[in-house]
């Protein structure tokens, strides 16, 4: 009773204490620390994430601004220096700097006084101009650096031509005279601009026909050639292989003779033929060379030295300080049409990236046919079949040490075994014609593709992996409840429940082996192969082939290029191409995922 009453007295005292502690302020002195609230790692976080996400998008925002600026015509300057030279082209870039002494004292006296007060204004500061000026040929320079302490004159001619050539590069000059047959019939820039833009169109017309004979017809012929000899060689080989089973006379041999025989027989006949067909094609290639031949343009270069330009190997002409706003944006999206549909040209610094872009696309493809199967099934073994044990728990650390595996060694590892390994075995077994040359016993997008499946394959099983293991266990329990086997469960149920995660493994993969060089240098991947793996001759698609990467022409443009300084905005405008693809790929994927997802997360089970 008393105990009773003591706690009830003893509550109302203890709230009017804490009442007091309250009004007047008081506060104890254990107090929790700001740290386990977690806000400074949350603001941490989130500021880590921001400055990621700032550096991916300046990256992405600096290949798009160079990349999409490459192709813009620029005005031609004409510049004449202190010294007496001139250079004509366009400013490709700028940039300060302090001039060294040695440079002030090689001006002539009479400039170096205004040299020294123009830098004297600019705080000893001097602005330098990087011009392209091509005409490679004649000055073996691309580029010339400009400061604007050494200039004496600068202009922008009216009728200073810029043509874009097949070979030696861009050339700059201007219009001196339009010749057909060696005789000028126009003089003036203005006659002779017309005559290029009326003759222009058929030559290049022409240039196309004489190459479809040399690389299509010819090469019909070559290729029948090449089979024929073939036949020949195979029954060499079976006449040697029959001596050494049968012996020498017996009739085994002697059938393999007749076909011998016959063999060579038809060689003979086909070369015949094709001595008369190679006569009849280098005559109408002849033709049109003599046809082109007859129109040339004279041009003067800065310097006075004239130069005359067949028009077959002027891929493009215009006059760069004469254009208006609508013609700039003509010759913008051509030169576009013509990167993303021709063959690079002029060591891979002009022209166009079609056969990367299709080597790029075919062996992504490829290596996700290749990988997914593999990767699924591997998955599905660790996750559903295999027990846990010493075994299971060493195999799912190897194939997460696999993924942090450097990508060379996955490309050494793809030539040994894939190119010559299973490559030579192939060779042996059914082109052994061909020997000593390689069909697949060397570098192609088969092997390329395999290789790059073997270096994203630890990817597919881990994203499979989670996505079989986020499957609820009730959603198998009850399909074993209705009498479904295991299998039954796995296909009908847990399957298509797990294809969104199967698909962002393949993502993830796609993304990472359509970016990788470094393997396919040693697998396939070449500077220059022009001819694409799909043709008209059986078996019509060749994955022995080497191949174009536009990853590997991004390297090849930017470290191996002999003229750097133009390919330099090409490796921008390459590498846009190249996201651009990863990209588009993706997407693809991204929304057969998601129709997926909205298909087995709204069904009913």
């Amino acid at each position: 009773m008393n105990s009773s009453k003591s706690s009830t007295v003893a509550t109302p005292l203890a709230q009017s204490r804490v009442a007091e502690r309250v009004r007047t302020g008081y506060r104890t002195k254990t107090r929790t620390a700001l740290a386990a609230h977690g806000q400074p790692y949350v603001w941490l976080a989130g500021g880590m994430l921001a400055l990621s996400l700032a550096m991916i998008l300046g990256l992405l925002t600096l290949i798009l601004v160079r990349g999409t600026g490459t192709f813009w015509p620029a005005p031609v300057i004409q510049v004449e220096m202190v010294d007496g030279r001139i250079h004509m082209g366009e400013i490709t870039r700028h940039s300060s700097y302090v001039p060294r002494e040695e440079l002030l004292l090689a001006l002539p006296a009479q400039a170096m006084g205004a040299a020294r007060a123009l830098l004297a204004a600019q705080d000893g500061v001097s602005e330098r101009f990087l011009i392209r000026t091509g005409n490679f040929e004649l000055t073996q320079e691309h580029f010339n650096w400009v400061s604007d302490f050494a200039i004496n004159s600068t202009s922008y001619p009216q009728w200073a031509l810029l043509f874009e050539r097949q070979e030696w590069g861009r050339f700059y000059g201007m219009p001196e005279a339009f010749l057909i047959d060696g005789e000028r019939v126009a003089t003036t820039p203005a006659e002779v601009w017309g005559k290029l833009n009326e003759h222009h169109r058929d030559v290049r017309r022409r240039w196309q026909e004489r190459r479809a004979l040399e690389t299509h017809e010819i090469g019909k012929i070559n290729y029948a050639l090449e089979q024929a000899r073939l036949q020949v060689r195979g029954a060499e080989l079976a006449v040697e292989a029959a001596e050494g089973r049968d012996g020498k006379g017996s009739p085994a041999q002697q059938k393999a003779l007749l076909h011998l025989g016959a063999a060579q027989a038809g060689l003979a006949q086909l070369s015949v033929e094709a001595d008369a067909e190679y006569g009849r094609l280098r005559g109408e290639i002849n033709r049109i060379n003599q046809e082109n031949a007859r129109f040339e343009i004279l041009v003067t270069t800065a310097d006075g030295r004239e130069r005359a330009l067949p028009l077959a190997q002027i891929v493009r002409a215009y006059t760069p300080n004469q254009l208006s706003l609508g013609e700039k944006f003509g010759i913008y999206f051509d030169r576009w049409l013509e990167f993303l549909r021709d063959d690079p040209r002029e060591a891979n610094s002009e022209g166009g990236v079609f056969p990367a872009i299709f080597g790029t696309v075919v062996m992504t493809l490829i290596m996700s046919i290749c990988v997914v199967p593999f990767g699924v099934l591997a998955a599905l073994y660790l996750r559903e079949y295999a027990k846990a044990g010493p075994m299971i728990s060493t195999v799912r650390i190897a194939v997460n040490n696999l993924a942090g595996v450097p990508s060379i060694v996955f490309g050494v590892f793809g030539l040994g075994f894939f190119c010559y390994l299973m490559g030579g075995t192939i060779d042996q077994l059914f082109y052994s014609a061909k020997l000593p040359s390689p069909t697949f016993g060397t570098g192609g997008i088969l092997w390329a593709s395999l290789t790059l499946a073997l270096l994203t394959l630890p990817v597919v099983i881990v994203a499979t992996e989670e996505s079989l293991a986020a499957v609820p266990s009730s959603m198998r329990e009850g399909s074993y409840a209705c009498g479904a086997s295991k299998w039954q469960t796995i296909r009908r149920i847990v399957l298509p429940r797990a294809m969104p995660g199967i698909m962002t493994g393949m993502i993830l993969a796609m993304a990472r082996g359509a970016g990788e060089v470094a393997p396919l240098m040693l697998v396939g991947a070449v500077k220059l192969a022009p001819e694409l793996p799909v043709d008209g001759y059986a078996p019509f698609v060749h994955l022995e082939r080497s191949f174009m990467h536009l990853g590997f022409h991004i390297f090849d443009l930017g470290f191996q290029s002999q003229n750097s300084e133009a390919a330099v905005p090409m490796v921008f405008s390459t590498t846009l191409l190249l996201v651009a693809i990863i990209a588009l790929l993706n997407i693809g994927a991204i929304l057969l995922r998601n129709r997926l997802r909205r298909k087995f997360m709204t069904s009913q089970f």
